[in-house]
């Protein structure tokens, strides 16, 4: 257990502090959560902040609770707040709810950013908590603990010898479930190569590797990422469509990457100031809640059963997993995934990118893979070629 030194002046700074009442308290929370990123409320925070750090280490678990759906910018404000009681109550040799604190961490409902808050408060007062906690967090839904479980378990499966194979890869397959971040999940993954067994990334993420698609539309002038082309209308996988180079037909386009990558530069042409449209079925269980998770050097827009998610008209920033996360709803039974990709005419050898990368995932970030998906083939839930039937949002009862 760390030793605190006191001082004189901060035994004077602690008798200052007092517990505020719980109205001063919930006032001085919803000031901070209002604050927004375009300056709003900044002088309002700020002062809230002044008040809060002032407040009594009992205090400690409302201020975390303010955490739940708050800005980034306020939690920043009360990660100040929290970080300045603590301080304060262990620079003056005074105890924190200890108890309380550990029972904050564990709840997996509370906002994953106030339980590592909690996490880093508690071990500076206690050595023994990551050992104590980190291995329960292998599912854990926060991403940060379970980071940290994973890497336990990888370490204890590196520190077994030649002889102990079988155990490694028990070790590893078992860090493999609560992996998330992709330089963890390679790692494992090349790990289990080297004693023999192999890795599905793709299942492993929940990638979606296999798409029709179309074009190329126009993109001359960066006109096409506004321009509804036919298949934002509907989707009629027979159809013969009016393009940037004439008539075109859905084709299909499939992948072998590791990581999902499906690159239209390499597998269909280097188009350049053109617009590509991919599709896929996608078979959930039950209703719901899912993120799209993807990466993408090019503009693109999203539909989820006939209604338009999100989109980003910007190019070539570069491209890395989970670059993007955009909540949905799935519907029991089939779901109908469009992708609007976007290239524009640059010449620069580094944007020459023609490529898309998207999984579906939990807010966590665990795969959430399709009812027919036992591995990485994925051809049942591919609109299948010269598929007759036309999908449109009301043919196929998506949600309004």
């Amino acid at each position: 257990m760390p030793i605190y030194r006191c001082s004189f002046a901060a035994v004077i700074a602690f008798s200052m502090i007092a517990s505020l009442s719980a109205a001063d308290l919930s006032s001085q929370i919803a000031a901070i959560r209002k604050v927004s990123r375009e300056g709003q409320g900044n002088e309002a925070a700020a002062a809230a902040v002044r008040n809060l750090s002032n407040a009594a280490a009992s205090d400690l678990l409302q201020i975390l609770g303010g955490f739940e759906k708050a800005s980034p910018l306020a939690a920043n404000y009360l990660r100040n707040s929290v970080e300045t009681i603590a301080d304060r109550h262990l620079a003056a040799g005074k105890p924190l709810p200890v108890k309380q604190l550990e029972t904050f961490v564990q709840e997996r409902t509370n906002d994953p950013r106030a339980r590592r808050l909690a996490y880093e408060v508690l071990a500076k007062v206690d050595s023994t908590i990551g050992d104590r906690l980190i291995p329960a967090m292998l599912l854990d839904p926060s991403p940060e603990f379970r980071r940290d479980a994973v890497q336990r378990l990888v370490a204890e499966a590196e520190s077994l010898g030649k002889d102990s194979a079988d155990k490694a890869k028990q070790v590893y397959r078992q860090a493999l479930t609560g992996a998330t971040d992709s330089d963890l999940a390679k790692k494992i993954s090349e790990s289990l190569k080297k004693l023999g067994d192999e890795v599905d990334l793709v299942s492993h993420f929940g990638f979606l590797t296999d798409w029709r698609i179309v074009g190329p539309f126009d993109n001359h002038d960066f006109v096409g990422f506004d321009t509804a082309y036919a298949p934002e209308e509907e989707l009629d996988f027979a159809a013969k469509l009016k393009a940037k180079e004439g008539e075109v037909s859905w084709g299909e386009i499939t992948t072998s990457d590791e990581f999902g990558i499906v690159d239209i530069a390499k597998s269909v042409a280097p188009h350049k100031g053109a617009v590509m449209y991919l599709a896929t079925f996608y078979e959930a269980a039950a209703d719901r809640n899912v993120e799209f998770r993807f990466g993408t050097p090019n503009a693109w827009k999203l539909w989820v059963n006939g209604e338009f998610l999100f989109g980003r008209d910007e190019y070539h920033r570069g491209m890395a997993i989970d670059q993007y996360r955009v909540p949905a709803k799935l519907k029991a039974g089939k779901n109908v995934i469009l992708l609007k990709l976007c290239q524009n005419e640059q010449t620069d050898d580094w944007a020459q990118r023609y490529q898309i990368q998207i999984r579906v995932c939990d807010p966590s970030g665990v795969a959430v893979l399709p009812v027919k998906s036992k591995s990485r083939t994925t051809s049942d839930a591919r609109p299948q070629k010269n598929q007759p039937q036309r999908l449109t949002a009301q043919a196929e009862g998506a949600s309004e």
